[in-house]
């Protein structure tokens, strides 16, 4: 794709590994290992916040179907409506993520992480609403409910340390944790256990991996259907602060 620049993903993100998640990593919130596809939907970050929680989503375009560029065309604005009778139940979405961590492990970034990518919606952790403005969203490409690859795992592994490293993040948690009346994924297929022993954090980092889980949101109201929230889009399709009223 013309956006990405170079197709060395996979291998960056594997040398990512050996890195250590040194801060020397990062550049203005771009890590430097991952292959760049800038999406223009962001916005700034609030004033004096801190990003304290990492959101982890599943994602397939279309639904169940692997490969091709139809997700970074998603986040780039350039995704043909017309080429899938599925993409007509997500017509004219502006959304985006900070990663995508696909099933071989290469790593896209979409934005940098000091600013704000639209990718929880209406969301909660601990109390504390609006996760957009405080959180690092990363995209498993994936269907919530079926298992992911052992590539990705290592890899986001490497990645959440070098997060770590960089910003002081306290938590990370599912999509289905910040919005359980909304949102599945990434779903029962994801294996919290074998992400805490990748990545060699604590388990009270995980929501759904012991003590943690119940620091899940609240339960919150249904979000307002105007077409931005697809069901079963598997994608955090709905993203607050987005250009629309209702997001």
């Amino acid at each position: 794709m013309a956006a990405t620049e170079g197709g060395a993903g996979h291998a960056a993100s594997a040398q990512a590994l050996t890195q250590g998640g040194r801060q020397d990593g990062w550049q203005d919130g771009w890590w430097r290992p991952a292959a760049r596809c800038p999406s223009p939907n962001f916005g700034p970050r609030p004033s004096g916040a801190a990003v304290e929680l990492v959101v982890l989503h599943s994602i397939s375009l279309p639904p169940g179907e692997y490969g091709g560029d139809a997700i970074e065309r998603l986040f780039t604005n350039r995704l043909d409506w017309e080429a899938h009778p599925y993409y007509g139940q997500i017509r004219g979405l502006q959304v985006s993520a900070h990663f995508l961590v696909r099933r071989d492990g290469a790593v896209l970034q979409f934005v940098s992480c000091d600013q704000r990518a639209w990718h929880a919606g209406v969301s909660q952790w601990r109390g504390r609403d609006n996760c957009n403005d405080w959180s690092i969203g990363i995209e498993l490409e994936g269907l919530e409910g079926e298992c992911f690859e052992p590539a990705q795992y290592q890899v986001l592994g490497g990645l959440l340390a070098a997060i770590a490293q960089a910003y002081p993040v306290r938590d990370v948690a599912g999509h289905e944790h910040v919005a359980p009346l909304r949102k599945r994924d990434p779903g029962p297929g994801f294996d919290w256990a074998r992400l805490l022993a990748d990545a060699r954090w604590p388990a009270h980092w995980c929501a759904a991996a012991g003590p943690a889980a119940a620091g899940a949101a609240a339960p919150q109201p249904p979000m307002r259907r105007d077409g931005a929230d697809a069901p079963g889009a598997g994608p955090a399709v709905v993203r607050s602060g987005g250009p629309n009223p209702a997001v």
